[in-house]
């Protein structure tokens, strides 16, 4: 798990096709102190597994469903990436909870400048919308922000100059393409509320609206 508080940025030292997915390496402009072969990396906020660790510099293996679902098969060498090492027990959740698995790519619709401020309209990929909502938080390239104002096609935020300064997000134009996470907790809720009932005899059936209404959350 990440929180979407960016750690640093890194850029693309090596890449190449490997058993259908890629393997990439990259130099991170922080030091990886205490590094652990196997952990997990975001990079621009798709949950790596990193190896081949030392001081500034690691490798991954992606997949082709990653290289399908994400923007980093676009990536060439000197690309800058966002970087976040995994979440511990003991750290502050700065942002949200923020897995890693990315929903989809969308497009910089357009990025309007106000003063040291700037506003981003996204476009999404169609299903997205219904996850997210005014004011609720959104991962983009792995930076934890909050939406401004959204719909079924497009969303917007506004970014503050500490996080242009700290992540990429700065650097995007309109037409960019950028991974979006939406927030867990919608898609789960979802889910229960769309379940058809037990799978076996004497099972209780899952959440759902008449459920909700019998104890009162809803009417």
């Amino acid at each position: 798990m990440f929180t979407g508080i960016i750690l640093g940025k890194g850029r693309v030292v090596e890449k190449r096709s490997a058993g259908g997915g890629m393997v990439f390496t990259f130099e991170s402009d922080f030091d990886l102190s205490d590094p652990e072969e196997g952990e997990s990396i975001a990079v621009n906020g798709v949950c790596l597994t990193a190896k081949n660790i030392s001081t500034r510099r690691f490798s991954v293996d992606v997949s082709p469903e990653s290289l399908d679902r994400t923007n980093l098969g676009k990536l060439s060498l000197g690309g800058r990436v966002n970087l976040e090492r995994a979440l511990r027990l003991s750290d502050r959740l700065g942002g949200h909870m923020v897995s890693g698995h990315v929903d989809g790519v969308g497009t910089v619709r357009e990025r309007q400048p106000l003063d040291n401020f700037v506003l981003f309209t996204f476009a999404i990929p169609p299903g997205l919308g219904r996850y997210i909502i005014a004011k609720g938080s959104i991962a983009i390239d792995g930076t934890s922000l909050t939406v401004n104002t959204c719909d079924k096609e497009t969303f917007s935020i506004m970014v503050i100059p500490h996080t242009l300064e700290m992540t990429l997000l700065g650097n995007l134009r309109k037409g960019d393409a950028v991974n979006i996470e939406v927030d867990l907790i919608g898609k789960y809720v979802e889910k229960m509320l769309q379940a058809e009932g037990a799978d076996t005899p004497g099972e209780k059936q899952g959440i759902n609206p008449e459920f909700l209404a019998r104890h009162g959350f809803i009417k």
